[in-house]
């Protein structure tokens, strides 16, 4: 079972992704509403399979967020999939320079194309 972390300021959104990954049957799911709660999270919990994460949020964007990450070396290789509502060109380019990008998602998240992605990375952990 994957583990995921959701790194997302907007409760609305939230409750969608983890019902919808609940419906998926993706049940641990851990939600922090900041990138500075992201690096907390890092540091005093096992890695997660996968993170899920916003760019725009107070205290701690998704880009300090990833800079934060490498630069402490928390849970490299874990991959992460961009969720945000930015659709400038240049935040998807910016993205394709962090090593552990999986994939960047526009919102709303299209939960299909979502699921397709974490059965990929389901079955690669399998094979680990």
């Amino acid at each position: 079972m994957i583990k995921i972390l959701i790194i997302e300021d907007d409760d609305v959104t939230n409750f969608i992704s983890k019902t919808k990954l609940n419906n998926f049957g993706f049940k641990d799911i851990f939600i922090v509403t900041n990138g500075q709660m992201g690096i907390d999270y890092l540091k005093s919990n096992e890695c997660p399979d996968l993170i899920l994460l916003d760019i725009n949020m107070p205290i701690l964007d998704g880009w300090e967020f990833l800079e934060a990450k490498n630069r402490l070396g928390l849970c490299s290789g874990v991959p992460i999939i961009i969720t945000t509502s930015s659709g400038r060109p240049e935040d998807r380019l910016k993205a394709s320079t962090f090593e552990d990008i999986f994939d960047y998602l526009e919102k709303p998240i299209n939960f299909d194309n979502l699921h397709s992605l974490l059965l990929k990375l389901e079955e690669e952990n399998l094979k680990c």
